[in-house]
């Protein structure tokens, strides 16, 4: 079950959902618009390998605006700092964002109940197109949990994506035994 406006606002005020800076204009029907932050970054290497870090630069997107290219890949991160205590929180790219050719994520849309940080984008568009620090650029949706959580995403030891930041963070894949 999706959470409503109504239900987002009340997990707000019991501390459940935490969203950092809040503004009330960004709340939808059941979903809450997230931006762009400042910050963008591209791997080193155009050959990534899973087993090892791949290193990535980072840079900050210029007042004017940043043109993405197609055919590569661009980590991103929100403006919004969220913690989800009791829900299940999903990252979605608005239509607007869509109709422009922009996918904000590959396949990691899904946070874990427990998640707390910025959300890291894996940016890709179909053709060139400008984009700006401080755009809308996707929607968090809410889901009810069933059940009992043993372990919370930010109680895991193996957790990986922790530690809070401001800036995009690259795969940490090479962390797996495999």
């Amino acid at each position: 079950m999706i959470l409503s406006d109504k239900r987002i606002l009340e997990e707000i005020e019991k501390g459940t959902i935490l969203i950092e800076p809040y503004r009330p204009d960004c709340m939808g029907t059941n979903s809450y618009d997230v931006h762009l932050g400042k910050w963008l970054a591209t791997y080193n290497d155009r050959v990534l390998d899973a087993k090892k870090h791949n290193k990535i630069e980072y840079f900050e997107i210029p007042v004017d605006g940043f043109v993405l290219q197609p055919n590569t890949l661009y980590l991103g991160v929100t403006e919004e700092y969220t913690e989800t205590h009791a829900h299940v929180p999903f990252l979605e790219g608005k239509s607007s964002t869509g109709r422009l050719g922009i996918d904000i994520h590959a396949t990691a849309g899904k946070g874990d109940v427990g998640f707390c940080n910025t959300w890291t984008l894996e940016i890709s568009c179909a053709q060139p197109v400008r984009i700006y620090r401080g755009m809308p650029i996707g929607q968090l949706i809410y889901f009810q949990v069933e059940g009992d959580i043993k372990t919370m995403y930010n109680k895991k030891s193996n957790a990986k994506y922790n530690e809070r930041t401001i800036k995009p963070v690259e795969s940490m894949m090479w962390k797996n035994k495999f």
